[in-house]
């Protein structure tokens, strides 16, 4: 099969391609022929070399989490999914930069007709994260208050909507040219974080979460400025979610805050839960641009990528509908 890899860390301009094996499934796997990928911040992560220490690769890797396609084969012990199915999945180890990947049963789920291939690619990774952040970590309650930070990124404009349509009181973190976009998905209140010091405008909150990666912290205990001021505003005993510090957990407890890290588990359930909300027109993925599954298009994905003036999502295309 045709497969787009890094053979080493590197810029976005280390894609290259080459021809691998199929790879084969298990008893609990389906194999999935992909129509659309994404661009996502564990590939650009992962790429880069910023996960090295804590994840080793095999050279040539394929990246790519985020999946959508045809089920063209199905494992022994596979119930709810058969041949021909449209699907979207999430892969937690990469591999959706090629013309087939194998998923776990569980991490895959049936689309709907009118949904398309570019746009469910935009939603397994990111929905599921805004969706278990939200609800499982920080067991959101309809007229509480959370701060959303990086509202118009991929996970922030999902989780906005989603914190919206639940009923809380929504504000968010975005750039001044991003406001209006932020407010249309449903947000009370959009602060810019480039201008503003979060923690002034925002007041009280019941709920945090977090996507900013503090790149300096404390070497006592391990807390950085977004942190320290995302505790300051959160109430006493409230919740702080972060999707970019692991060690959070292990940093001083204040005021009763509960501090975690968000470890997104793909299972069909919540997947189903969040095709039901797109179904319902309750929920939508933004797709900023669309990109081919080629080495030049996954470059030029990747490079936008790191620009951080993208909202919502970037689409790789391998095949047309």
């Amino acid at each position: 099969m045709r497969a787009v890899v890094i053979e080493d860390y590197g810029t976005p301009g280390v894609f290259t391609e080459q021809t691998l094996p199929a790879p084969s499934i298990t008893g609990t796997q389906v194999l999935i022929e992909m129509y659309a990928a994404t661009v996502s911040s564990a590939d650009q992560l992962v790429r880069s070399g910023a996960f090295k220490n804590g994840m080793r690769l095999q050279f040539p890797h394929v990246l790519g989490i985020e999946a959508a396609g045809v089920v063209r084969a199905t494992g022994q012990n596979v119930s709810q999914l058969q041949v021909g199915d449209r699907v979207m999945g999430l892969s937690r180890s990469g591999g959706c930069y090629a013309d087939f990947i194998a998923l776990e049963e569980q991490a895959a789920v049936v689309l709907p007709p009118e949904l398309s291939f570019q746009e469910a690619a935009a939603l397994p990774a990111s929905a599921l994260t805004a969706w278990q952040a939200l609800f499982q970590y920080g067991r959101l309650l309809s007229g509480q208050r959370i701060l959303i930070h990086a509202g118009a990124g991929g996970v922030g404009h999902l989780a906005v909507q989603m914190a919206k349509q639940y009923g809380a009181y929504v504000i968010a973190t975005a750039r001044a040219n991003n406001h209006e976009f932020v407010r249309q998905l449903g947000a009370d209140e959009v602060i810019d974080y480039t201008t503003t010091d979060f923690a002034e405008a925002a007041g009280t909150v019941d709920i945090v979460l977090d996507m900013v990666r503090d790149t300096a912290v404390d070497a006592d205990t391990g807390i950085g400025a977004t942190e320290r001021k995302n505790l300051q505003i959160l109430r006493d005993n409230g919740r702080l979610i972060s999707l970019v510090d692991p060690q959070i957990a292990t940093h001083p407890v204040v005021r009763g805050i509960e501090a975690r890290f968000a470890y997104i588990e793909p299972n069909a359930k919540d997947l189903a839960s969040i095709i039901r909300q797109v179904h319902e027109h309750k929920l939508r993925a933004h797709i900023e641009e669309i990109f081919p599954f080629t080495v030049q298009g996954i470059s030029a994905a990747h490079l936008l990528y790191e620009s951080r003036k993208v909202r919502g999502k970037l689409v790789i295309v391998r095949q047309q509908e």
